[in-house]
């Protein structure tokens, strides 16, 4: 229960992160995706599960906020979930490397998908320019991001799981 309230406030706080501070330190008119930072995170550190719900109720807040077709971004945003969640069980968690390298992963083929949803099926086919404009800085500013988010988050979530433990060694 602990951690699916630490997910909510994570996820509402990004949220709002994002969409207002970030708006305005934008560099370049690029912003970081703090909610792909937070669902690839949890799906890491929470599995499967945590990562679809995270990365549902994710897109759903960003189709909320772009008013375009609501549910395609919860749809990609769960994909991301779902995938990073697979890997919990190879992952190594304290090692930041890896996630790191994910989120970036995730930050990209996220991206990609957006823009074949969003400007191909438009007819817009410029997309050696909004891949070199939008998503590789994108990409790296939201690696940048994840560097500070990451680890923060990995520390709540071991508080919140050993905090858990100790619960339940006392009941039994």
């Amino acid at each position: 229960m602990k951690k699916a309230i630490f997910a909510g406030i994570i996820l509402f706080c990004c949220y709002i992160l994002q969409t207002t501070l970030f708006a305005l330190f934008n560099i370049g008119g690029i912003r970081p995706n703090l909610l792909i930072i937070v669902t690839a995170s949890l799906g890491f550190l929470g599995g499967q599960k945590t990562g679809i719900y995270t990365g549902f109720f994710s897109g759903l807040l960003i189709d909320i906020c772009l008013r375009t077709v609501y549910g395609a971004n919860a749809l990609l945003y769960m994909y991301v979930g779902y995938s990073c969640g697979c890997l919990k069980k190879v992952l190594y968690p304290k090692d930041i490397k890896l996630p790191l390298l994910f989120i970036a992963g995730s930050d990209l083929a996220y991206n990609i998908l957006f823009y074949f949803l969003n400007f191909l099926f438009r007819g817009r086919f410029e997309f050696l320019y909004y891949f070199r404009h939008i998503i590789l800085p994108e990409v790296v500013y939201t690696s940048i991001m994840a560097c500070i988010l990451y680890p923060f988050i990995h520390f709540i979530m071991m508080r919140i799981e050993v905090s858990e433990k100790k619960g339940e060694q006392t009941i039994d």
